[in-house]
């Protein structure tokens, strides 16, 4: 009787390992591999949007906006009070803008050399926040510089405009 009970044990168990509520090893790593495609997926996706969302930027930021004396105060006073409020933490610059590399007519290569006529390769938004700092900012004591701030790849990627204030380094 017992022989009997042990085989039945053993078809109830083998019927249990069959179901769906218990993987095998080869089911849990094909279980493994579809997830891992199904997020590689998500990512491809993902990252299909994100160049997407690059190429709108870059478009609307190559585009120069109207500065209209009401849209230059729209702009100016944030710029103020962010200023402002980075002083009182005792910040000496501001990042001010951040921009695709890709605006710049050499895609920041003098940006990155240091090269003293990188505002020449300037287009767009990024040209005209240029010449903002140089007509009212530059008078006013601010100091600009432009930096690559991001290397996708070892590459060149995102240029930043950082605004200065603190002492000059001599």
């Amino acid at each position: 009787m017992e022989a009997v009970k042990t085989k039945q044990d053993e078809a109830k168990a083998q019927q249990e390992l069959g179901d769906e509520t218990f993987m095998s090893a080869a089911d849990l790593r094909n279980y493994m591999t579809e997830m891992q495609m199904a997020k590689a997926m998500k990512s491809v996706d993902g990252m299909d949007r994100a160049e997407k969302a690059r190429q709108d930027l870059i478009k609307r930021m190559a585009e120069p906006i109207d500065l209209t004396p009401e849209r230059l105060q729209e702009i100016l006073q944030p710029l103020k009070s962010k200023l402002k409020a980075a002083a009182e933490r005792g910040q000496t610059e501001l990042m001010v803008m951040r921009f695709p590399n890709a605006i710049c007519t050499d895609h920041g290569r003098a940006i990155n050399n240091s090269d003293p006529a990188w505002p020449d390769t300037l287009t767009g938004r990024p040209r005209q926040a240029y010449e903002l700092w140089r007509d009212q900012l530059r008078p006013a004591g601010f100091r600009l510089s432009a930096l690559i701030i991001e290397w996708p790849g070892g590459l060149p990627g995102d240029v930043g405009f950082f605004l200065k204030w603190g002492d000059t380094k001599q």
